[in-house]
């Protein structure tokens, strides 16, 4: 079983804000794989299928950013999941530039507390993950606190550029759960976040 989650925050308030980059993505891989998030258990929405023979679910934590770690260690544990090889986190990353992604086997969490929570419950860093950068200019001149900026609304050209780059993820998570290789997607997704 595949468990791919999509970190963000729950409610209309939310929407298409930058911290909301990985809902983003699994709303695209779910539009890939033509499956909708119809039930809430363990703290988030998710959606269910197989593809070439693997089984897969998708979720949305629903416990806020921060409690990300919650519904996910719900999760792994109700479905049994192997962390190392079946959990696939996504997430915004502030510390890459707008558009460009990295998909990883393991690391820290860096400065996002939604990642940290889930290192906490989980105990481990040894999960996949693959992050959407989020980084600006208006961040990078310090213009705006960190806190602000995650939680405020995507301006039109920045949302063009990470609707591109979550279509991107949900390929490249896509080709993960028919059994691509990971250094074969890992190559792919970092050269398509090159280009942005």
């Amino acid at each position: 079983m595949i468990l791919i989650v999509g970190l963000g925050n729950p409610g209309a308030k939310y929407k298409n804000t930058y911290h909301n980059v990985g809902f983003m993505a699994v709303d695209a891989l779910a539009k890939r794989l033509n499956v909708r998030f119809t039930k809430t258990e363990c703290d988030a929405r998710t959606a269910k299928g197989s593809l070439s023979g693997a089984q897969f679910v998708l979720a949305k934590p629903q416990t806020y950013m921060n409690l990300s770690g919650q519904a996910v260690k719900k999760l792994v544990r109700a479905y049994g999941v192997d962390e190392a090889s079946e959990l696939i986190v996504c997430y915004d990353d502030v510390d890459l530039p707008i558009g460009k992604m990295r998909l990883r086997e393991s690391g820290s969490a860096g400065t996002h507390n939604g990642m940290r929570n889930i290192v906490a419950e989980l105990a481990s860093e040894n999960f996949i993950r693959l992050r959407i950068g989020t980084r600006t200019e208006e961040l990078s001149d310090g213009q705006t606190p960190l806190i602000d900026f995650v939680l405020s609304k995507i301006p039109y050209d920045n949302l063009q550029t990470l609707s591109c780059s979550a279509q991107g993820a949900a390929c490249a998570l896509e080709e993960l759960i028919k059994g691509r290789p990971f250094a074969r997607v890992q190559e792919d997704l970092n050269h398509h976040g090159e280009k942005k």
